[in-house]
């Protein structure tokens, strides 16, 4: 039997503002399910839209639609760019799905239940963009704290989660499993921000918002945000539901992958709600960093103030879904926040993609053309230099599976192209060019070739989550399998006697200097 493995991202506040902001996360998730996939196991991958609350209702009437066509327009958009940027979910959840909304209910009926919600009133200061309660203590300078907006005072007969009985539970938790939030900094930040200061009760119901989900016992008061959205990640598998069998399959999650700004939610609110239900907890949380621009995060809210291009839907069609996935990926270390430019962008481009993966795939399937007519031949003639270079091959390919296993994409997109370095430099080394022209090079010829192409043929495979066209189209042209990994421990994953198939330049070199001319006209 196939070990399980399900990942999830967020969903979503839609919006048809996308920017590689809003990508990030879903890019990464989509680069290690295909890596798990790969690696033999039954991967569950569930992304989603966030559907309810004031927001969506205002932007909706502002466009004189209903909030559902205002949001089926915009649900059909992100789809489409997600397919774009060749992001392969297994499920996609909307919060205004009728099997969501029927668990959402069930969750806030079985805590209610348990002596875990009660019914009283909140006052407090609330932030509409973020749809977050705030204290006055939290607040920065009189505003939100997470996105800088005007927050206001409001009072209204409400719910509220008991979760200031959580604080010691929580930090149990995060001292006895040390995976369950990564990185550590975050487990710092919500102990000493957020559980050491003291856990307030969480209010999860409004009488203002209408457009949202109806508590059942209850039907003037809509199940607020904490409880509706997070439910997703269960609900999703049919929890609370006739049809649970993909909960008793995948639940609970391996991994949760979040952007920073949503700590809070995921290791803090939503591991009580579950201890509250006595459900299994998610095997990790991993929170990553933000994508700067000028020193500020790049989001959709602040895409109009941003110069540089940072729309997909102008970056694909002109350099490639793969291009964005490995600029992300490699230029943005994982956990961490990192900077994006345009000119950063156009540079890995030539510098990576064009110059070491693909020239790369470019010479060394020429010269397999030249000397043996485009077959693979056996090693022969095998030098200290070959199996120096084997062993330096198969190291690299151990940290990758490594830093995978710690969900750190940047250094293993790094340790994949230290691969395709790797083999570059083993050309300089062993000059195939002038061993072919020595009297009896042939036998040591078929080696050198034959080791390139292994190890082309592992770097590409490797390469492919990430990679998704490209990577499939060197192992394609290889004749191996693209959908699991494949001899990664040795040289003997091609067929002898095949021969390779054509390929097209991977990735043109670009004019640094006129592509960024060219991106003006977008910014």
């Amino acid at each position: 039997m196939k070990e399980k493995f399900y990942i999830t991202t967020p969903i979503y506040y839609p919006s048809s503002k996308m920017t590689l902001g809003n990508a990030y996360t879903t890019i990464a998730g989509d680069v290690i399910a295909r890596f798990n996939k790969k690696l033999g196991k039954d991967v569950f991958y569930l992304t989603g839209t966030d559907e309810h609350g004031s927001k969506i209702s205002k932007a909706a009437r502002q466009v004189g639609k209903s909030e559902k066509e205002y949001l089926d327009e915009i649900i059909e958009d992100t789809q489409s760019l997600w397919k774009m940027l060749h992001i392969e979910y297994d499920k996609f959840i909307r919060t205004t799905d009728d099997f969501h909304e029927r668990t959402a209910q069930k969750v806030f009926t079985e805590l209610y239940n348990r002596g875990y919600i009660y019914k009283g009133s909140y006052k407090g200061w609330y932030c509409l963009p973020c749809e977050s309660f705030w204290t006055e203590s939290q607040l920065v300078d009189g505003k939100c704290p997470d996105c800088g907006r005007e927050v206001e005072f409001q009072e209204e007969e409400a719910y509220f989660f008991k979760l200031s009985q959580f604080g010691d539970k929580l930090i149990d938790l995060y001292t006895k499993n040390k995976e369950f939030l990564q990185p550590q900094s975050r487990v710092n930040e919500m102990v000493n921000n957020f559980i050491k200061p003291g856990l307030s009760d969480l209010c999860v119901s409004r009488t203002s918002v209408k457009w949202g989900i109806p508590v059942e016992f209850d039907p003037k008061h809509t199940i607020y945000v904490w409880i509706d959205a997070l439910s997703n990640y269960i609900s999703a598998l049919g929890y609370g539901s006739e049809n649970y069998q993909l909960y008793k399959k995948y639940w609970p999650a391996d991994v949760h992958l979040i952007g920073k700004e949503i700590v809070r939610f995921h290791s803090i609110i939503w591991p009580a709600i579950l201890m509250a239900l006595d459900l299994p907890l998610p095997k990790r949380i991993f929170a990553h960093g933000w994508i700067m621009f000028g020193g500020d995060k790049l989001s959709k809210s602040k895409a109009s103030d941003v110069k540089e291009c940072v729309d997909p839907r102008v970056l694909v069609p002109l350099y490639s879904a793969d291009a964005v996935r490995y600029m992300l990926c490699r230029e943005i270390p994982f956990g961490s926040d990192g900077n994006y430019t345009s000119e950063a962008f156009l540079t890995r481009i030539n510098a990576d993609l064009s110059n070491n993966f693909g020239n790369l795939v470019s010479r060394t399937f020429s010269m397999v053309r030249k000397y043996f007519e485009g077959e693979i031949k056996q090693a022969d003639e095998v030098t200290q230099d070959d199996e120096d270079f084997k062993s330096n091959v198969l190291s690299e390919v151990k940290n990758v599976l490594q830093y995978m296993e710690e969900l750190d994409l940047t250094k293993a997109v790094t340790s994949i192209f230290e691969i395709f370095s790797l083999a570059n430099a083993y050309i300089q080394k062993v000059q195939p060019f002038a061993v072919a022209k020595e009297e009896n090079g042939r036998p040591r010829l078929q080696t050198i070739m034959k080791y390139l192409l292994e190890t082309i043929r592992i770097g590409s495979s490797l390469v492919q989550p990430f990679l998704t066209e490209s990577g499939e189209k060197v192992l394609n042209a290889l004749g191996v399998n693209t959908d699991l990994f494949e001899d990664l421990d040795n040289f003997e994953g091609l067929k002898v006697g095949n021969k390779i198939g054509e390929l097209a330049i991977l990735f043109p070199r670009l004019d640094v200097k006129a592509e960024l001319e060219k991106l003006q006209q977008y910014c």
